[in-house]
């Protein structure tokens, strides 16, 4: 409960200045904070940690294998569920009361519930409560489940619903020049290679400030939020994204032998806020921005009742 508070106190307090400053600053700050995360901070964060992260046993087939030999990806599981869940959830919402949403809105109801945050906030929650023993686990999580998920599933999910795929650059290109993904080659390839102790310290200095940046972005993000009209579908979205998702694939993780720290660390990153790439996604292919926005926002109030649920759960 100690470390529950304290990290309460720390994730509050820089989501508290971002807020604030967002409430001060012109509001291009957020979208060039955020260009310099992306681009910068999160690279340099994932070869910094990396280096201090366990890459043996079982992380090579992340996150599980069964005693059959198969090797079900936990993330895919959790974006598939979240996506079926949401789309029964609208199923019956026509079925029981018209009018029927609209295509746009349909379409950021089943991003909300499918993708999480598993980056921005699923990494620094991660590092606070298992440590950066078994942070890859949850690097291999975002980057090789949830970011797929997004700019491959969920584009194609946008494009069906919102403004269509023009050309196949639309996909291919958030995919091939993410920096966190040729961050991710670089520290692999780097892991073992000796750095003078001053460059190792400042590595680590900047990768945490990242982390810092990050969770001020999250509050700045919220401070620029101007209505929650959208908030009764927004919350269809996050109780099966943060709630339904995680408590249903977390009961089975003990079958594909995934128990302890790396259990925790998976239910963390299901049990995650919608992602900012819903809002991203949201803006490029023209679907319902407010819902998407207002998701994000209270998503991140959520998880500050949710979270210690789950970490007494599991």
């Amino acid at each position: 409960m100690t470390n529950l508070l304290e990290l309460y106190v720390k994730l509050g307090g820089l989501v508290l200045v971002g807020f604030i400053l967002g409430r001060k600053l012109p509001v291009t700050v957020p979208t060039h904070l955020g260009q310099f995360i992306f681009w910068v901070g999160v690279p340099i964060s994932i070869v910094s940690f990396l280096r201090q992260s366990s890459l043996s046993g079982q992380i090579w087939i992340a996150p599980a294998k069964t005693r059959s030999g198969l090797s079900p990806d936990i993330a895919y599981l959790a974006i598939l569920l979240g996506a079926f869940l949401a789309w029964l959830a609208i199923k019956a919402q026509v079925y029981f009361r018209n009018p029927v949403p609209q295509q746009s809105t349909q379409a950021s109801l089943i991003l909300a519930a499918m993708l999480g945050n598993t980056g921005y906030l699923g990494f620094p929650i991660t590092l606070a409560i298992v440590g950066k023993e078994y942070f890859a686990w949850a690097l291999f999580y975002d980057l090789l489940g949830s970011f797929p998920g997004a700019y491959g599933l969920g584009v194609l999910l946008a494009a069906r619903f919102g403004g269509g795929i023009h050309n196949h650059w639309q996909i291919a290109r958030p995919i091939l020049i993410n920096p966190a993904l040729w961050g991710f080659g670089f520290g692999l390839l780097f892991r073992e290679v000796t750095i003078p102790t001053v460059v190792e310290f400042c590595l680590e200095k900047f990768a945490w400030s990242s982390v810092a940046l990050s969770l001020m972005l999250i509050g700045m993000r919220l401070a620029l939020l101007k209505s929650w009209r959208s908030l009764p579908q927004a919350g269809m979205s996050l109780g099966i994204k943060m709630l339904l998702v995680p408590l249903i694939l977390g009961s089975i993780l003990p079958l594909f032998r995934l128990t302890g720290p790396i259990a925790k660390i998976i239910v963390l990153q299901m049990a995650m806020p919608p992602a900012f790439a819903t809002l991203v996604i949201a803006e490029t292919f023209n679907l319902d921005r407010d819902l998407a926005v207002t998701a994000l926002a209270a998503g991140a109030i959520v998880l500050l009742v949710t979270l210690p649920v789950w970490l007494w759960l599991f």
